[in-house]
C-alpha cells in the first residue's frame, strides 16, 4: 500500500509539473543569449593583393567560391550604366569560348557561374570544383566582349527601363535616393535611356580595365576543400594577375533638408501612392549606437509585429503594408520608412508615418516590446550560424570595415545589452522628424489638397527628380465639351467623312517582356470589335463583341463577358464615339492640363452606366492624345492610361498608329506601346469576325 501511495504521490507530482509547464497564461522568461562559437576562417593574402578566406566544412562534397571588388560607390554621370552593361557582359564569353561553349562547359559540370561588376562566383561538386572555378577565373580575366552581345543588352537595358517609365514604384525607386542624395552623387544617380543610348562598346572596355582587379578584392572559399588546396587553385588561376590599383574613393556628404518638406512626383495613372519618409545618417559597423538602431528600427518597422504595419495596415487599412529600413557601413546611408498607401489616404497616411516615429523620439519604448526585438535578433543570428559561408562573411566584414576581432562573437551580448533609453536615444539620433524628407510618388490630383493642409513645405519634381517649374495658367480659350468635340471631329477628316466609316483593321505589333507579339484589331459599326494577340501565327489572346455577347480567351481558356461589360460594349454607337457623347453620356470640362508638352483639355465622361474615363484633348490640334480609365475587378482597382500619336492619314481620316498604354494595379504595372504598321478603312468585314 505504501508503494502504491508512493506511486500516486509522484505521479500528482508529476502531473503538476507538467500543469506548471503547459500554463500558457504566464509568458516564458527569456533566457540568457546563446553563446557564439564559430571557427575563423584560414586567411592568406597574395601579393597582388587578393585576400582569400577560406571556411572548412565536409558534410556535403560541394564547394562555392565568390570573387568580391571592394570598389566602394562609383560615380558613373553621364555614363550612367557603363558599370552594371559591362557586368552583364562578363556573362557573354571568353577570347577561347563563345557564350553558347561557356554555358555549356559550365552545364556540363553541373555548376553554377556567374559574373557582375563587382566580381563573380561560382559552385560545384567537389570533384567538379576546380574546373567550374577556372571557367570563373576565365571569364574574369579574358572576356570577348563581343558587339552583338552589347547591342543586346544595350536593347534590354532600355527595354526595362520604358517597361517601369509609368510605374510608381519604379519611379520612387529612382528618386528617393536621387533627392536624399543629389544626382551627383554615386548613391544618388540613375540610369536613363539616353544614357544607356550613349554608351559603346569602347566606354565598357575602358570600365573593365579600371575596375575589374586583383586590388581590393577578397575571394572566398566555403565548404569541402581544405585550406592549402584553396590557395593553390587561387593562385593558379589568380596568381600572375595584374591590374589597376583601387582606392577607395571620398564621396561628399549630401545634407538633410533644415526643415521637414514634401516632395511630390506626380504619377496620374498611379494607382497607389508611393511614400518614403528619409532622412541621410552616418552608422559605421563600428559606431556604439549600431545595434541599438538594429533594434530601435525593428520595433519601429522591421515586419508585420512592428509600430508602422500595426498602425497604418491593421489600424487604419491605408495600406498592405508599412516598413522602415535602416542603412550601415562605411559611407553615408539612409533611414527610409515607406508604405504603398491608396492615393485618397495619402494625407492621413503622412500624419501617422511622422507620428509613430516621434514616439519612438520621444516615449520609451516597452520592456515587452524591446524583449521581442531582441529574441528576434537572438534566434536569427544564432539560426544564421549554420550556414557555413556567414563566418566566412563576418571575416570579410571584420577586415572591409575595420571591426574589432570579436565584433560578431559580442554581437548578441551587445544587442541584449540594449536599454529603452539607448532606443530612444537612437531613434533621437537616427530617424528623423523634423528635418526629415518625405516624398510621395503618386496621382496628385487625388491628395494634392489634404496635403496642403498639413503645413509642410511641398515642393515638386518630375519623374527623374528634376524640379518642376510651376506652370503658367494656360491662355487656351475657355471652350465648352462639345467645342471641343467638334474640334476634334473636324480634325481628324469632318463630321460627312467621319460618318462615312464603317469598319477598321489595323495591324501591327508590340514588345512584353522581351516577346514580340502581332496584333490584329477589327471595328465594324456600330460597336463590334475584336483584338487578336498573336505570336509564331498561334493566337494566344483574343477579346471580341459581337453587338450582342461578347467572350475573352487565353489560349484554351474562354470567358464570356459580364453582363455589366456587355451592357457597356452595347451603349456605343460609332466608330467615332465623340460623335454621339451629347447623347449617350454626361460631359464636363476640367480645364487644361499638360500631356507630355502640349497643353490639352481635360473631358470627364460619364456613361450612361455612371462610368466615369478621361479624355485629353490636344489645344492646338484638337486630336485625343490621352486616355484614363479606372475598372474594379476581385475588389482591386486597375488603371488604364492609353496615350496616342502618331496620327496618319487613312483613306479620308487620321488614325493614330502608335498606342502607348499603361495598366497598373496594386500589385505593379505592365506598360506596352503598340506600332500600328497597316489601317484599312472600310475593310469587308463580317459579323463571323466577331465571334
Amino acid at each position: 500500500m505504501k508503494k502504491i501511495f508512493i506511486i500516486a504521490l509522484t505521479t500528482l507530482f508529476a502531473q503538476a509539473v507538467v500543469a506548471q509547464k503547459l500554463d500558457r497564461s504566464q509568458k516564458p522568461k527569456p533566457g540568457p543569449a546563446p553563446t557564439i562559437t564559430f571557427t575563423d576562417p584560414v586567411i592568406y593574402t597574395l601579393p597582388n593583393g587578393i585576400t582569400i578566406l577560406v571556411v572548412e566544412n565536409h558534410k556535403l562534397p560541394k564547394v562555392s567560391a565568390s570573387f568580391r571588388i571592394d570598389a566602394g560607390p562609383v560615380f558613373e554621370g553621364k555614363k550612367a550604366g557603363v558599370l552594371s552593361l559591362m557586368g552583364s557582359m562578363l556573362n557573354e564569353g571568353t577570347t577561347t569560348k563563345t557564350k553558347a561553349q561557356f554555358d555549356e562547359a559550365v552545364d556540363l559540370l553541373g555548376a553554377d557561374v556567374s559574373l557582375s561588376s563587382s566580381g563573380g562566383s561560382t559552385s560545384a561538386l567537389t570533384r567538379y570544383f576546380d574546373s567550374a572555378f577556372l571557367l570563373m577565373a576565365e571569364a574574369l580575366r579574358k572576356p570577348s566582349f563581343p558587339q552583338a552581345s552589347f547591342d543586346k543588352l544595350k536593347s534590354l537595358t532600355i527595354t526595362d527601363l520604358k517597361s517601369s517609365e509609368r510605374s510608381a514604384k519604379a519611379i520612387s525607386g529612382r528618386v528617393v535616393p536621387a533627392l536624399a542624395y543629389g544626382i551627383n552623387n554615386p548613391m544618388g544617380e540613375f540610369i536613363t535611356e539616353q544614357s544607356i543610348n550613349a554608351l559603346t562598346l569602347a566606354d565598357v572596355k575602358a570600365e573593365y580595365t579600371k575596375y575589374i582587379t586583383p586590388s581590393r578584392s577578397y575571394l572566398t572559399f566555403v565548404g569541402d576543400i581544405k585550406p592549402e588546396a584553396a590557395k593553390a587553385i587561387a593562385i593558379k588561376a589568380f596568381g600572375d594577375w595584374k591590374g589597376t590599383v583601387l582606392t577607395l574613393p571620398v564621396v561628399a556628404k549630401a545634407a538633410n533638408p533644415v526643415k521637414t518638406e514634401i516632395d511630390v512626383i506626380n504619377v496620374p495613372n498611379a494607382v497607389q501612392s508611393e511614400i518614403t519618409v528619409t532622412n541621410l545618417i552616418d552608422l559605421p559597423l563600428s559606431s556604439p549606437d549600431y545595434h541599438a538602431v538594429l533594434l530601435a528600427n525593428q520595433i519601429l518597422g522591421g515586419g508585420s509585429d512592428a509600430k508602422l504595419f500595426k498602425t497604418l495596415r491593421e489600424k487604419r487599412g491605408f495600406t498592405y503594408g508599412a516598413y522602415s529600413s535602416t542603412g550601415a557601413g562605411r559611407f553615408q546611408e539612409t533611414f527610409n520608412a515607406n508604405a504603398a498607401v491608396r492615393n485618397e489616404k495619402v494625407d492621413s497616411a503622412v500624419v501617422e508615418f511622422l507620428n509613430e516615429i516621434n514616439v519612438m523620439r520621444t516615449q520609451k519604448v516597452s520592456t515587452e516590446d524591446l524583449q521581442n526585438a531582441k529574441n528576434l535578433y537572438n534566434g536569427s543570428f544564432a539560426l544564421g550560424l549554420e550556414n557555413p559561408a556567414r563566418t566566412a562573411g563576418f571575416a570579410s566584414n571584420i577586415l572591409i570595415n575595420k571591426l574589432p576581432k570579436d565584433f560578431y562573437r559580442t554581437y548578441l551580448q551587445k544587442i541584449n545589452a540594449v536599454t529603452p533609453d539607448d532606443i530612444q536615444r537612437v531613434s533621437q539620433k537616427y530617424f528623423g522628424h523634423d528635418n526629415t524628407r518625405i516624398v510621395i510618388v503618386g496621382k496628385k490630383e487625388v491628395f494634392a489638397a489634404g496635403l496642403a493642409k498639413l503645413g509642410f513645405t511641398i515642393k515638386d519634381y518630375d519623374n527623374f527628380a528634376a524640379p518642376v517649374k510651376a506652370v503658367a495658367a494656360s491662355t487656351a480659350a475657355t471652350k465648352t465639351a462639345q467645342e471641343i468635340l467638334t474640334k476634334y471631329i473636324t480634325a481628324v477628316g469632318g463630321e460627312a467623312e467621319v460618318k462615312k466609316v464603317t469598319s477598321i483593321v489595323s495591324t501591327g505589333d508590340f514588345e512584353i517582356q522581351g516577346q514580340k507579339l502581332a496584333l490584329t484589331i477589327k471595328q465594324m459599326a456600330p460597336n463590334m470589335e475584336s483584338t487578336e494577340i498573336s505570336m509564331g501565327g498561334n493566337v494566344v489572346m483574343k477579346d471580341a463583341f459581337n453587338g450582342t455577347a461578347g467572350s475573352k480567351s487565353q489560349g484554351p481558356n474562354k470567358m464570356a463577358y459580364s453582363a455589366d461589360e456587355v451592357t457597356e460594349k452595347k451603349s456605343r454607337t460609332s466608330l467615332f464615339e465623340q460623335l454621339n457623347y451629347a447623347k449617350t453620356a454626361k460631359l464636363e470640362t476640367a480645364g487644361v492640363a499638360k500631356v507630355g508638352t502640349a497643353d490639352a483639355y481635360k473631358l470627364i465622361i460619364t456613361t450612361a452606366s455612371g462610368k466615369k474615363h478621361n479624355e485629353y484633348y490636344d489645344v492646338n490640334s484638337g486630336l485625343l492624345l490621352k486616355e484614363e480609365a479606372t475598372q474594379t475587378q476581385g475588389g482591386m482597382d486597375i488603371n488604364t492610361v492609353t496615350e496616342y500619336g502618331d496620327y496618319r492619314k487613312t483613306g479620308t481620316v487620321l488614325i493614330p498608329y502608335k498606342i502607348s498604354q499603361s495598366v497598373q494595379t496594386p500589385q505593379g504595372n505592365q506598360e506596352f506601346v503598340m506600332n500600328i504598321k497597316e489601317v484599312k478603312v472600310n475593310a469587308p468585314l463580317t459579323a463571323a469576325d466577331f465571334n
